[in-house]
């Protein structure tokens, strides 16, 4: 079997695709052949050890936690799955062609693999950072950085119940932005009075790491109605940083029947192959995302 791994914590040169034992879905898990994963910051993140001091991990390490593809094993005490259907979900390791999930749900009908492998932790994310500012119908919430896959998701969330969404994004994603539903400003010199002027913020989310969590308390008032997912120092300013999952199996539900009701669809703006897992990194560092990137094995 395929998959990308790394020996050492470093740049993208560290990721080699390389030939791997093939790992076997235990108690509560399934093993899907691996169509397509989610590209996602955190994973670049913990490949240059980022979080090792409070998620150590062992080296040699694989890549990824977000996956589409078809069920070939199911572990012990797992119900309601069949060999055969296609779901999407979170495990580890999954840019490989084979890959465990611990968290999953049934694909929606029309849904590629590419397509589905760019939802599960975004919409956990965005699910859950909604929630943690504890905005409500009729207020406005703020997200700084909101073209991306997490923005995306939050935008059409957000739209669904109610609230009013402003987001901050380069000049070339103005018209996304607004096609998701909000009222869109660039970033840049002057971007505090541009967000004012679209009104009164309630609440606002860091999700680029940019190093605008002092602006987001000066336009919310209150540091505790700022939460950064991006940005480790964010505390030291009062605000919130949100690293730990809530409940993966209800957002992966949410999210279908988002989807199913025509709510919410992240497009994919770029697909790699295994082999280009070091490029599909250094694009997502780089930011300036419209959508999700994705792996496809």
């Amino acid at each position: 079997m395929k998959r990308v791994s790394f020996a050492e914590f470093g740049g993208p040169d560290v990721l080699h695709l390389v030939d791997a034992e093939e790992p076997h879905a235990g108690p509560g898990q399934i093993r899907i052949a691996v169509r397509a994963a989610g590209v996602n910051p955190v994973d670049w993140r913990i490949r240059e050890g980022q979080f090792q001091r409070v998620r150590p991990i062992e080296l040699p390490a694989g890549v990824g936690q977000d996956a589409a593809g078809v069920v070939d094993e199911i572990g012990e005490g797992v119900e309601g799955v069949e060999v055969g259907d296609h779901v999407f979900g979170e495990g580890s390791s999954t840019y490989a062609e084979l890959a465990v999930l611990s968290a999953w749900a049934r694909m929606p009908e029309g849904l590629t693999f590419a397509e589905a492998a760019g939802y599960p932790s975004v919409v956990e994310t965005a699910l859950r950072i909604i929630r943690q500012a504890g905005v409500q119908s009729g207020q406005t919430l703020l997200a700084s950085g909101a073209s991306g896959g997490v923005g995306s998701a939050v935008l059409q969330i957000a739209r669904d119940r109610g609230i009013t969404v402003i987001g901050t994004a380069g000049a070339a994603n103005q018209d996304y932005l607004r096609s998701l539903g909000a009222l869109a400003t660039t970033y840049g010199e002057g971007w505090v009075e541009r967000v004012r002027q679209l009104g009164p913020v309630d609440a606002a989310l860091d999700l680029a790491g940019s190093g605008v969590i002092r602006e987001l308390v000066e336009l919310t008032g209150d540091p505790q109605k700022v939460i950064s997912i991006a940005d480790l120092a964010a505390p030291e300013l009062g605000a919130r940083y949100s690293g730990v999952a809530g409940s993966v199996p209800e957002a992966l539900a949410e999210a279908a029947g988002l989807i199913s009701r025509g709510k919410l669809h992240i497009p994919v703006e770029k697909s790699y192959t295994l082999a280009e897992a070091a490029a599909a990194h250094i694009d997502s560092r780089a930011g300036h995302t419209r959508g999700r990137r994705v792996v496809v094995v």
